[in-house]
């Protein structure tokens, strides 16, 4: 097999360095219809990007590539309502990996990590 062949397959391979999580974490005004309303609208809008809830008003998303995510961070920057605050954070999946979870006093293993299936 040629040299350049294995290099290649080796960079395409899944890496937990270049596998990205995108937390999405959130504070938004309730108190009136139109901001529950632009809550909710927000909300299930992240679900529909393929996000899931890991705590109230925290989403997250498990993206193949840096590249992937940044397709993910425009349409949520694109979907911002109009009151509050939205903060973006990007980590790899080794530091995903590392994470602690405590209930109460109880300590809780992390999520594993979801599987994807890429097709190049």
């Amino acid at each position: 097999m040629p040299k350049h062949s294995k290099k290649k397959r080796q960079g395409t391979a899944l890496s937990g360095y270049r596998i990205v999580w995108i937390f999405v974490l959130f504070d938004l005004p309730t108190t009136s219809p139109e901001e529950r309303r632009d809550y909710t609208v927000f909300r299930k809008k992240l679900l529909a990007d393929g996000f899931t809830m890991m705590q109230y008003s925290v989403y997250v998303r498990h993206c193949p590539s840096e590249e992937n995510a940044d397709v993910h961070v425009k349409r949520t920057k694109a979907i911002l309502p109009p009151e509050g605050e939205v903060r973006v954070l990007q980590i790899t999946d080794k530091q995903f990996g590392r994470m602690q979870i405590f209930l109460g006093k109880i300590r809780k293993e992390p999520e594993k990590a979801g599987e994807q299936l890429t097709l190049f």
